[in-house]
């Protein structure tokens, strides 16, 4: 029974999130590894190169930076990933700030209503807030359907394959703080042994200085 659950993970992580097959993440300048487990990411920070990859539904427009994650799995045995677990974290001086990324839902509410009940000029960043979400607008809705497939959405990484999918983080008016962000991963742990690895970081500034 165990043996069929996670085979059933297994399609549902490949059917999810997708295998890269055209990028390889070992590539990547902003990755980390160890443990058998490569994690990359690629900021979607330039607008045009957004804008080709989601048309309408382009988040940067509005301050949200997509982000692709890759995630290679070398070992033999599956290992499962808290989706819920990943942050954000922006080093401002002395101290460090985690932002949690945002729901394709969330992320239309932004795109259609991008002031939203703030003002344009306010800091959307990184002030956490609950996003009203509007569940009769058609708009929303619809950018949120454009923008879904291309999410990072499965939990378990099978032996020997690589998932990968976008995370949207909020950024407001300040882009700039991409430079000092890192990707936080922790919450990963082999199946079935349920043993959890080390937590990865991975600094997003390298791939902008690229």
């Amino acid at each position: 029974m165990q043996r069929l659950l996670i085979t059933a993970s297994f399609l549902l992580a490949t059917a999810g999130a997708g295998v890269a097959q055209t990028i390889d993440p070992a590539q990547l300048p902003a990755r980390d590894h160890h443990e058998g487990l490569l994690i990359a990411a690629d900021p979607y920070a330039d607008s045009a190169r957004a804008k080709e990859k989601f048309g309408k539904a382009n988040p940067t427009a509005v301050g949200i930076i997509p982000i692709e994650i890759y995630l290679k799995n070398e070992t033999d045995m599956p290992l499962r990933i808290e989706l819920s677990s990943i942050r954000l974290e922006i080093s401002s001086g002395p101290s460090r700030q985690r932002v949690e990324p945002l729901t394709p839902a969330q992320t239309a509410q932004i795109i259609v209503h991008p002031n939203g009940a703030q003002t344009p000029e306010a800091r959307r960043l990184p002030v956490p807030k609950v996003i009203p979400m509007q569940s009769k607008d058609k708009k929303v809705k619809r950018i949120a359907d454009l923008l879904q497939p291309f999410a990072l959405d499965a939990d378990v990484i099978p032996p020997q394959a690589t998932i990968h999918g976008f995370l949207f983080f909020d950024f407001g008016s300040n882009l700039d703080e991409l430079h000092k962000a890192s990707l936080y991963v922790p919450g990963i742990a082999s199946i079935p042994s349920n043993k959890p690895l080390t937590y990865f970081e991975i600094d997003l500034g390298a791939a902008l200085r690229e």
